[in-house]
């Protein structure tokens, strides 16, 4: 057989990209290391922001800036402004996500930040209610709805920015770098306010201690932009990018139109993960220096105890997803959960610190494998054109209904029905994660980079 040649004899050199050679395997995870690390920080401030507000929340914003209300009134509305950022963060999804899927997810993810910096240092700021009254509370809600804004948009655009430039085969691993961001930023806020309490007298800390943590977030800030800065944009969005058609659709509107069974169901997925973790962060704080009347030192501790283990389980829960799929371990999650959330409050009420620990502790142990497969399993499931807003409204939906609520009704529930309704509320969320998660396919084989990503794939 001949071989054909061309004018001026010579082989037909072969195309450009044949002849590069293939990138090493130790640049691709020095390129991985640096994006993860990127997530990371980031949702370390973003979240460690968000996790001082509902440390604050649990332990002085009932006195300093709902006084009138009383003790009980005080802390029921002081928990409602936590939830008012959960609201927001929908709204902050479908907002950021239509820049980081038009624009890139670098510059959203810059933006995202320095709202979210700004907002906490400004709370760190901001007069009591004794100073300038009424005015205070409101401030203080404006501010939190900011920081709903921000926290929406921002966790899609970290859980992408890994995932697109991750390796298939190691996806989950990756990408759960986001939300073990946000577990170290839960120990970091516990600990800065652990530190102050330690050193101050209850009168202190309630009366400018607080403040402390919430000013401190802005070195955090600088390191976390910094890092993003010298990150570049990923590989999927910039093929997107080149593919789009002028007049193409709003990315919500074409999220809604295509996948919005898989919104919701993704949504639902993550209750569990969502409702145990802001328990045990928001409400069980609370709970144990209140209700239980156990030091606030010993609580915290706790706390950061609890942290420590659901960012272990969150490096888990990742890992085993490359190896099992994103699925089976959510599904697992959510039974192993059902049983747990009965317990719970029963095993606290015996008013043992070590029980205390451990309740706390397996808490964050089983939220902590749901949020090491969120952001593979939110990646996978949406399409590159809107998939930063899908990914991100999903997100948020299920910190509305599992980050939000539970620590909101908690209160009422237990002081009228006891604790083991309010654990009957908590195995509702687990069992609606279970239906959720068996209704959605496995998406641990996906390419994020394939035009034709499944749209409308459930079981």
């Amino acid at each position: 057989m001949s071989t054909r040649l061309p004018q001026d004899g010579l082989p037909a050199r072969p195309p450009a990209d044949v002849l590069a050679p293939p990138k090493p395997a130790a640049a691709t995870s020095r390129k991985m290391r640096r994006v993860a690390l990127a997530s990371f920080m980031g949702t370390v401030i973003e979240f460690y922001d968000f996790g001082i507000y509902a440390t604050a929340a649990a332990l002085v914003f009932a006195g300093a800036f709902f006084p009138a209300l009383g003790e009980h009134a005080g802390s029921v509305v002081s928990y409602a402004t936590l939830g008012v950022a959960f609201v927001a963060r929908p709204l902050g999804s479908i907002v950021f996500g239509h820049f980081g899927d038009r624009l890139g997810r670098k510059r959203t993810l810059i933006a995202t930040m320095s709202i979210m910096g700004l907002s906490t240092v400004v709370i760190g700021l901001l007069p009591t209610a004794a100073t300038i009254g009424v005015v205070a509370p409101i401030a203080l809600v404006v501010l939190r709805i900011a920081q709903g804004l921000a926290a929406g948009g921002e966790w899609a655009g970290a859980a992408l920015f890994t995932s697109e430039h991750s390796p298939k085969g190691r996806r989950g691993f990756w990408a759960m770098f986001t939300n073990l961001g946000g577990a170290f930023a839960n120990i970091l806020a516990l600990g800065t306010f652990l530190v102050t309490g330690l050193f101050m007298s209850d009168a202190t800390f309630a009366a400018w201690g607080w403040r402390l943590p919430f000013l401190i977030s802005i070195v955090l800030v600088l390191v976390g932009l910094y890092v993003r800065l010298r990150i570049e944009e990923t590989p999927a969005f910039e093929a997107q990018a080149k593919q789009r058609r002028a007049g193409e659709g709003l990315p919500f509107k074409e999220a809604l139109s295509h996948q919005w069974k898989e919104i919701l169901l993704g949504a639902g997925a993550l209750v569990m993960a969502f409702s145990l973790g802001y328990v045990g962060i928001a409400f069980l704080t609370s709970y144990g220096t209140g209700a239980l009347h156990l030091p606030r030192t010993q609580v915290l501790g706790a706390g950061m105890f609890g942290n420590l283990l659901n960012c272990l389980a969150i490096v888990a829960g990742g890992m085993l997803t490359d190896r099992f799929g994103r699925r089976r371990v959510l599904l697992i999650a959510n039974i192993v959960g059902v049983p747990w959330a009965l317990a719970l409050f029963p095993l606290l009420d015996t008013g043992s610190l070590g029980a205390f620990w451990i309740g706390i502790s397996v808490t964050f142990l089983i939220a902590g494998v749901g949020f090491g497969v969120a952001g593979s399993f939110l990646s996978e499931l949406f399409h590159t054109r809107y998939r930063y807003t899908a990914a991100g409204l999903a997100y948020s939906l299920a910190g509305v209904l599992g980050g939000a609520v539970p620590p909101l009704v908690a209160a009422t529930l237990i002081s009228s029905y006891g604790g083991f309704v309010f654990g009957l509320f908590l195995a509702a969320y687990c069992l609606i994660g279970l239906v959720c998660t068996l209704a959605l396919r496995e998406t641990r084989d996906r390419e994020l980079t394939d035009s034709a990503a499944a749209e409308g794939e459930t079981a």
